[in-house]
């Protein structure tokens, strides 16, 4: 338990944080309703249902407030890069910014389920007070603005009045029904499921947050709830008026009191967080007209592609991933891929899986031969966004670092070790991390060759300077067939791998994590030690847990932090 404390206990008090200004904000609401004396006859005809109907929508404008706020990259990217603001545990939280994204996501279901019911419930409460059944108060009040000079309290103003009806030619109606619907494609397309089958469903649906935006800044314009005006409270008390509604239009102690709708307040929270996400638009915008030079493309085996290309005034830090358009695919889609390339080359670069339709449709658009191609114009063009931080660029940041790729996931700590090759030759350099444990599992051995490469560069580099401590790195396959099984028995007594070409050889099967994080525990008994995966989420909960199993009670001992790639 302790060890999740010390791993876990801010992103736990920032979700009670978000949660306790949640529940201030309903309850405070709720109470301000039900003790009002301006909306004491509103209460008379709707009940507590009122309150519970604008308690909720209170939450539901914070809520709505924070939404983009996770997603807008530029911005976390300068939170990131302000090193003096954000560092340790504060900088972790950045990497779940898609989690919390997911969570006020919830948190406006709830409260939007809230209010939609509460409405529906105060819209037959209006409509059963013009019935003939209402008598006393609650008649005289539905009945009110009939008369000239009045201003009436119930928007429905006869019993045979039809709440569809009602919900179709008003503001609040019609927008109300637009945000719902909305909300409903948005939650419905963002599920796993559909994000897995259908990237471009799930990319096209998300985008009618635009709708629900318009909708939540016009809804309270229609201004269906009404309550007594401050002028008319002067004159008509309602505790000495409430029993005489009688005598209201004679009484000269008692006129008739007059209504008003409360000024629409959603714009107001939302304009902020608005403004922000459009001027990262802008930027994008801006981003998307400059140049992009693609210089080589190479097609590598089990259907991965890599593109190199140059950009002016482009400057990247390892770990980090830009956003790519093909206009000739798509003119909207915008696709995060991770870069491969270290900042210390003059080109950055993807490599891109063919794994959806954008993808393949992307390695169809390129014909690659494994050779630089001829001029641009043979070549479709691109767009670039970015580059933004990500979970990666903290692994220098530790003084051990250990990471862990499953498949395609490799691809982000090819920057990484490039990365840290460069460092490592650079003359009286401080290198941090002082050791870097790389794991990758993967089930297709054909996958190997590009990466291969790299590995077998590093280790003939490093150990030609010295540096072989520098780097442990463990090769996982995990599916072979019988040929494979037989050439590998033949060829194990080799000096290198017969996959790889490495000295290093490759294991079969999957690791065990348990005797892997115990040997890491006992080679650094007092180390920070940082743990990057980039992969499937059934592994990223087995590397939590093992997190928070081998890092020690004691703050001297050694601790596992988590990060997770995610984009």
């Amino acid at each position: 338990m302790r060890c999740w404390i010390l791993n876990e206990s801010l992103s736990g008090i920032l979700v009670l944080l978000w949660l306790g200004v949640n529940l201030y904000l309903f309850f405070d609401t709720y109470r301000w309703y039900e003790e009002e004396e301006s909306f004491f006859y509103t209460r008379v005809i709707l009940g507590p249902t009122l309150a519970w109907a604008r308690a909720s929508a209170v939450c539901l404008n914070f809520n709505c407030m924070l939404i983009l706020l996770p997603i807008s990259r530029n911005f976390l990217s300068f939170i990131r890069g302000a090193s003096v603001c954000c560092r340790g545990p504060w900088r972790r939280q950045l990497d779940k910014n898609l989690k919390f994204h997911k969570l006020v996501a919830y948190g406006i279901a709830v409260n939007a389920t809230i209010h939609v019911v509460a409405h529906v419930c105060n819209l037959e409460r209006y409509r059963w007070s013009q019935s003939a059944d209402a008598e006393g108060l609650v008649a005289a009040l539905a009945s009110l603005g009939d008369a000239p000079n009045e201003s009436y309290l119930n928007p429905i103003r006869a019993f045979h009045t039809s709440t569809t009806t009602e919900l179709l030619t008003t503001i609040a109606g019609i927008t109300g029904l637009m945000i719902s619907l909305a909300l409903i494609l948005i939650m419905t397309s963002s599920t796993e499921f559909i994000r897995q089958i259908s990237y471009e469903l799930f990319w096209y649906t998300h985008h009618v947050f635009i709708i629900f935006f318009i909708g939540l800044a016009f809804h309270g314009a229609g201004r269906i709830v009404r309550g007594q005006t401050p002028e008319s409270l002067l004159v008509h008390n309602v505790t000495f008026c409430r029993d005489r509604y009688a005598e209201w239009q004679a009484a000269a102690q008692c006129p008739a009191p007059q209504f008003s709708g409360k000024e629409p307040s959603a714009w107001k929270w939302v304009l902020g967080p608005v403004v922000l996400y459009a001027c990262e638009r802008i930027i994008r915008y801006w981003r998307f007209q400059q140049e992009v030079v693609i210089t080589k493309v190479v097609s590598h085996p089990s259907g991965v592609l890599e593109l190199h290309m140059t950009k002016q005034h482009f400057h990247m830090a390892p770990g980090q991933y830009i956003l790519l358009q093909c206009p000739s695919i798509s003119r909207l889609e915008w696709h995060p891929f991770t870069l491969t390339s270290a900042p210390q080359e003059d080109f950055f670069s993807v490599h891109v899986r063919a794994a959806g339709d954008w993808t393949r449709a992307l390695c169809q658009a390129f014909h690659a031969d494994g050779q630089a191609l001829g001029g641009p114009r043979s070549l479709p063009r691109l767009a670039v966004d970015g580059p933004f931080g990500a979970a990666l660029t903290d692994v220098f940041h530790y003084p051990v670092s250990v990471c862990i790729a499953a498949g395609i996931g490799v691809t982000p700590f090819a920057a990484l070790l490039k990365s840290l090759w460069y460092r490592s030759c650079e003359p009286h350099s401080q290198l941090k991390p002082s050791k870097v444990y790389f794991y990758w599992i993967c089930r297709d051995s054909r996958a190997f060759e590009w990466f291969a490469d790299l590995l077998l560069s590093l280790e003939t580099r490093m150990s030609e300077r010295g540096r072989a401590h520098l780097l442990s790195y463990h090769i996982f396959l995990t599916g072979w067939d019988e040929n494979q099984a037989i050439h590998i028995a033949l060829h194990w007594d080799e000096n290198t791998d017969v996959i790889t070409g490495l000295r290093q050889k490759t294991f079969y099967g999957r690791p065990n994590w348990n005797n892997e994080f115990r040997q890491m525990a006992y080679n650094h008994p007092s180390s920070s030690i940082g743990v990057f995966f980039c992969g499937p989420s059934a592994l990223s909960k087995t590397l939590q847990r093992m997190c928070r199993l081998y890092s020690s009670a004691d703050p001297r001992g050694v601790h596992f932090y988590y990060h997770r790639e995610s984009f």
